[in-house]
């Protein structure tokens, strides 16, 4: 059985590959999704990860889709106790930005959408730099002490704002960020590296990154002159431009050949080595591409390795 990681400073244990539910409701349907969570869990997996604006982008749809077919899935099964649930507050249409009142309604929302009283991890989706971190600190905190949130994290917000976050918590007594859920992969390093890494670092909160096969990319199959059906493939598709998209694909395919594995797990085993590291988030649309995900469990690439695809991503 493979062994769950700690999620930061948090009592939450975690499969090392959140499931990410942005396809819910948007490229896969309600049955598709059922199919997907129950091969992801019956793979050893506990850790979904959704936003209440999951998927507002769709044609037809208005924010808190994958939410709801994820709180139809925990009913379905009766596994609540069981799963991980993670989903993000400030970015759905009706309830943007993160002011108290604000955050207090989505979360009630989301709540509703889930199905359940509680939620595991709950994340400031974008820093809302107009509120000030007291505000925010303070409404997430009142959420843990009604027992509605378990943890907490923060996405998409700057080195300075996090630690300002963090030091107002400690001072007041306040319940603080556990997880970082930034942008990183091999091909975008300095979205996380630095500043924003060392902060996460020092102050012992686990990375949970998205993006973590920069939209599909990271497969292996993007390649010169090849045509691919994605709805992401267009961003994808933009990192055989370069000569570091190249040179990690080149390296990738080497170390999968020598391992005997996916270029995608390949890929998803070198982040999560990464320092701080606990899951990265990689999201399936059909239950034909769980297996390589999964596998990332399974795979300790060597420290020969490792450095190969440092050097290539460098």
């Amino acid at each position: 059985m493979t062994s769950l990681r700690a999620l930061g400073s948090s009592d939450l244990s975690v499969f090392p590959l959140s499931l990410g539910g942005n396809v819910f409701g948007w490229t896969a349907d309600q049955d598709q999704s059922f199919a997907v969570l129950d091969a992801y869990t019956a793979g050893g997996g506990n850790f979904v990860d959704t936003a209440d604006a999951y998927s507002k982008w769709a044609p037809g749809n208005s924010g808190g889709e994958s939410e709801t077919i994820i709180g139809k899935w925990l009913a379905a099964r009766g596994n609540r106790a069981d799963v991980v649930v993670a989903t993000k507050v400030g970015s759905h249409p009706q309830y943007e930005g993160l002011a108290a009142d604000t955050i207090k309604a989505a979360a009630e929302e989301s709540l509703r959408r889930l199905g359940t009283d509680y939620i595991d991890l709950y994340y400031t989706h974008f820093d809302d730099t107009s509120v000030p971190v007291e505000e925010i600190v303070t409404a997430l905190d009142q959420l843990v002490r009604e027992g509605k949130v378990r943890a907490l994290g923060a996405s998409n917000i700057s080195p300075a704002r996090l630690q300002e976050s963090l030091d107002f918590a400690d001072r007041e007594g306040l319940a603080k960020y556990a997880a970082l859920q930034p942008h990183y992969n091999l091909i975008s390093r300095d979205t996380y590296e630095g500043a924003l890494q060392d902060t996460a670092s020092h102050a012992g909160l686990a990375a949970v990154p998205y993006f973590a096969l920069a939209s599909g990319f990271l497969t292996g199959k993007y390649r010169p002159g090849q045509s691919v059906d994605s709805a992401r493939a267009e961003g994808a598709g933009k990192h055989l431009d370069t000569e570091r998209g190249r040179k990690v694909l080149a390296a990738l395919g080497r170390i999968a050949q020598e391992r005997d594995a996916e270029i995608a797990t390949v890929a998803l085993a070198w982040l999560a080595a990464r320092p701080t590291v606990a899951a990265p988030i990689a999201s399936a649309r059909t239950v034909e591409q769980l297996p390589a995900l999964l596998a990332v469990a399974d795979l300790e690439l060597t420290d020969a390795q490792l450095s190969e695809l440092t050097a290539a991503s460098a």
